[in-house]
């Protein structure tokens, strides 16, 4: 099977459950955020991060892959979602992010001003620097979705805002 299709050339793209959208609908939007947070997070991941930072952001990836197919199902597929056991983010997701932020934190982690990404010539910081900023962007597309055409639960929406805060830290935490 090939991956060209040409199912796209009408300006739509596919759901989950058969489901087409426009390819400017704010879900395609928010679903493409999170795309590219994956790909700058792989990014950071393949600039060399220190294995503890490498399994954290395995996780992450992980988690953002089911958080996808989360938004690429419509409200009105959400049973159907839930019957076939597809990954979503849970709470206790949110509440992993918030635990190892703080983990982070206590071991002297301070904000101590804005950031200048790159200035330690350290691709690797760098990378989780863009991947908090493109978590940001994600986070408002979210929002932007759940506001608009279709209600998203709690963790979904928290989840981006825990993340960039730990992505933050991270970028501080990794040696240069």
């Amino acid at each position: 099977m090939s991956i060209i299709t040409g199912r796209g050339d009408d300006g739509k793209t596919d759901l989950l459950f058969g489901r087409r959208t426009e390819k400017t609908s704010l879900r395609v939007e928010a679903l493409g955020a999170v795309d590219e947070l994956n790909s700058a997070l792989g990014l950071a991941r393949a600039a060399g991060l220190e294995p503890e930072l490498e399994a954290l952001i395995d996780r992450i990836q992980e988690t953002l892959v089911g958080l996808m197919g989360r938004l690429a199902c419509l409200p009105e597929d959400d049973e159907r979602y839930a019957e076939k056991g597809f990954a979503s983010v849970s709470d206790a997701d949110v509440d992993w992010l918030e635990a190892q932020a703080k983990a982070f934190e206590q071991r002297g982690v301070r904000f101590t001003g804005w950031a200048r990404p790159g200035a330690e010539h350290s691709v690797s910081r760098a990378g989780l620097d863009l991947s908090r900023s493109v978590a940001r962007r994600a986070e408002r597309r979210v929002w932007e979705l759940h506001e608009a055409e279709s209600p998203l639960p709690d963790a979904v929406k928290l989840y981006f805002n825990r993340l960039s805060d730990l992505l933050w830290i991270l970028a501080r935490v990794e040696p240069a």
